[in-house]
């Protein structure tokens, strides 16, 4: 007679449906990684998909934005406002060589556009806007108009 060691009957059942969960997970992510690169399959209409990092700070009396572009000027940047959007396209180009004695050699080149879109709140004095950049960070400064203000409700105790 043979001992045989005991295995509760769920656990037999359960491993290979756990192990396919596992090999599913495992396709998704390298089809993820494989795919990552291709824009069109993304849905993405332009670029690779850098984005610019965008900071936006509610103050008292106006909206902040910030955005970091570093490598680029003043003139590779759109900014418009339309209809409560607030909208930042630009484009980034650049070439980088480096030589290294006669051995090394290496030259690359990428270009690729980049849109944001913002939606403002509601009380933007659009007249008003103004937008600077400088060392690579565009603020633009929306003030709020006087019906914006918020107003404080004193609550009485009954």
């Amino acid at each position: 007679m043979a001992i045989e060691l005991w295995r509760p009957r769920w656990g037999v059942r359960r491993a290979p449906f756990r192990e396919l969960g596992r090999m599913e997970r495992d396709m998704e992510e390298a089809f993820n990684h494989f795919f990552r690169g291709l824009p069109w399959l993304r849905g993405e209409a332009e670029g690779i998909g850098w984005s610019p990092a965008v900071d936006v700070i509610d103050r008292k009396d106006e909206v902040l934005m910030r955005a970091d572009l570093p490598g680029l000027t003043e003139k590779d940047i759109q900014l418009t406002l339309q209809e409560g959007t607030l909208t930042l396209h630009g484009q980034r180009k650049e070439e980088r060589e480096t030589k290294e004695g006669d051995n090394y050699y290496c030259s690359e080149r990428w270009a690729g556009s980049f849109s944001r879109t913002l939606a403002l709140p509601a009380g933007i004095d659009t007249e008003k806007v103004v937008a600077t950049f400088a060392d690579g960070v565009l603020e633009v400064h929306l003030p709020k108009t006087q019906q914006a203000e918020v107003k404080r409700i004193e609550i009485k105790a009954a």
